[in-house]
């Protein structure tokens, strides 16, 4: 939890700075406070969080995605939030070359992943998910997929607060709601290619300045 919970708060602080401090207001914020408490972030800490969206360090932040690519056709998104973009771009660029892997050009792999809404949540007991289903497409729902007791409610990217707020107005606290890439052609790995992918995987989560990284691993 030690590298999780700043990566929360930090992302409140970059909602709250963009759109404001009250949660009923901003859809992004309220979504960003939904998955911190989901990961047990303390009510002081979101506040804070909160807080420092009108102070000097949250102004001097800047939101930034790189892009690189791996091993065995493997590609990476990287979205972070930073005060340093040289601190972050070294840091990265240390990961990718040491790793077998090499960052590229903002842009270069766009096309290759579309930015979709999702929000997720269990299973609601005796509820019918067609019907869902239908109470959720003029929202903005795309596609819905339910996997080991869990639903994803895949929607347009620019329709992320209306489908949130669809959400819950039918009662349900999503457990995890954000903006994704999710790739167009997905690739399949073997058991030791993948350890060489999560090898660089796992080093840029542990970036300070990394928020999220999406791949084409399917």
């Amino acid at each position: 939890m030690s590298k999780v919970f700043p990566k929360l708060a930090k992302s409140i602080t970059m909602a709250a700075k963009n759109g404001g401090p009250d949660p009923e207001s901003n859809a992004p914020l309220r979504v960003a406070i939904n998955n911190a408490k989901a990961q047990n972030l303390s009510k002081d800490n979101i506040e804070n969080a909160i807080k420092r969206a009108a102070g000097k360090d949250a102004a001097d932040i800047s939101e930034i995605t790189y892009e690189g690519k791996g091993p065995h056709g493997s590609l990476f998104i990287v979205e972070c939030a930073t005060d340093n973009s040289n601190r972050t771009v070294g840091n990265l660029k240390i990961i990718f070359n040491k790793n077998g892997g090499q960052m590229v050009n903002a842009g270069q792999l766009d096309f290759m992943f579309n930015r979709k809404s999702v929000i997720e949540f269990p299973l609601p007991a005796g509820r019918d998910l067609e019907e869902l289903e239908l109470e959720l497409i003029d929202a903005g729902l795309e596609e819905l997929a339910v996997d080991e007791g869990f639903v994803s409610v895949i929607g347009e990217y620019g329709a992320f607060a209306k489908l949130t707020q669809a959400v819950e107005a039918l009662g349900i606290v999503p457990t995890k709601s954000s903006l994704q890439r999710l790739p167009t052609q997905p690739i399949e790995l073997t058991e030791a290619q993948m350890e060489e992918v999560e090898a660089i995987l796992d080093k840029i989560e542990d970036d300070d300045d990394v928020q999220a990284v999406f791949t084409n691993l399917a």
